[in-house]
């Protein structure tokens, strides 16, 4: 594990350096050293946010190339520069060069089902151009996004989200290191709003970092502002027919800085651990879906989600 003080973030200062490193992953990581030995095709990883995919691509460069990995390494941002003329300008430029004292050069795309549909058949030519000297990592969440003559040219890799454990005991490590005094309840809470994203729940862990000790309520209140049980008092409160118990809850949560949609995402959630019948929880997820399209779509936060409360105190 990287400790250095070069870096500044936390994601970048404990992000795993070799295949070995990687958290969760060890079907996946086998598999890559094996490649690394015997030769590295074109490669598709498929999966969640911050399970580990990127990461996994800068190991492969550092175990291949070593100290200059960065010579034979290229990794663009897809969604920033999406279009066919990234394919044709800066891809082309990078794989027409030769590689520095390796057999070939990677290129890195992440996010590439942002891509255009132009843009994959372009770089689906150019990946069997310049398959002598070039291979391709393509990162994504929705392999389904990438068309089928680049997924059929490529080693497909589906990454799944860290387990609990083996999460805990990463943001454990890092605790333990920078000397952060945290309990095991804040540990729980950064799991759940990170929703299996290790990156944002070590970012979260950095911003916490400065309080004097991180409790359960210091992760809510410091990311969403209202610990889920406030959430859940609201939602039950409804629920027993009190409407306007229910109004004075959601008042306080909104003039405690809580948006809107961050109480209707979090009332979904509540649902599902409800002791309900399933056909009254179906009911209620389709009335939360509904109103939080219309808050997105702009519609006044306290006058829907009111709505919602009123709809559901009457509700059989």
């Amino acid at each position: 594990m990287q400790t250095d003080s070069e870096f500044d973030l936390w994601t970048e200062k404990y992000r795993p350096k070799t295949l070995p490193e990687i958290v969760g992953q060890k079907q996946i990581t086998k598999r890559l050293e094996t490649f690394i030995k015997k030769g590295v095709p074109n490669m598709l990883f498929a999966g969640p946010p911050g399970c580990g995919k990127t990461t996994a691509s800068l190991c492969i460069a550092r175990d291949l190339y070593g100290a200059d990995w960065r010579y034979n390494y290229l990794e663009l941002n897809a969604s920033d520069e999406r279009g066919i003329d990234v394919v044709r300008h800066k891809i082309k430029d990078f794989a027409r060069t030769r590689p520095m004292a390796a057999a070939y050069k990677i290129i890195c795309l992440d996010e590439a089902d942002s891509l255009t549909g132009d843009a994959q058949h372009a770089l689906r030519r150019t990946m069997e151009k310049y398959s002598k000297t070039c291979r391709f990592i393509l990162i994504c969440n929705y392999s389904s996004r990438i068309i089928e003559p680049i997924q059929s040219r490529c080693a497909i890799f589906r990454f799944k989200p860290l387990t609990k454990e083996d999460s805990i005991a990463f943001l454990k490590s890092i605790a333990n290191v920078e000397k952060v005094d945290i309990d095991d309840g804040a540990f729980e809470a950064l799991l759940k709003i990170s929703e299996g994203d290790m990156r944002r729940a070590v970012n979260i862990l950095q911003s916490a970092a400065t309080a004097e000790k991180i409790t359960e309520s210091t992760i809510y209140e410091m990311i969403s502002g209202a610990h889920p049980g406030a959430i859940k008092d609201l939602l039950m409160t409804a629920l027993k027919g009190d409407f306007f118990g229910s109004r004075q809850q959601l008042i306080k949560l909104l003039r405690d800085g809580i948006a809107g949609e961050d109480i209707v995402r979090e009332m979904g959630k509540q649902v599902y651990d409800l002791q309900v019948p399933d056909p009254q929880k179906i009911k209620l997820i389709e009335k939360i879906g509904e109103f939080e399209y219309r808050i997105a779509s702009g519609g006044n936060e306290q006058i829907q989600i009111e709505s919602l409360l009123a709809q559901f105190a009457v509700m059989k």
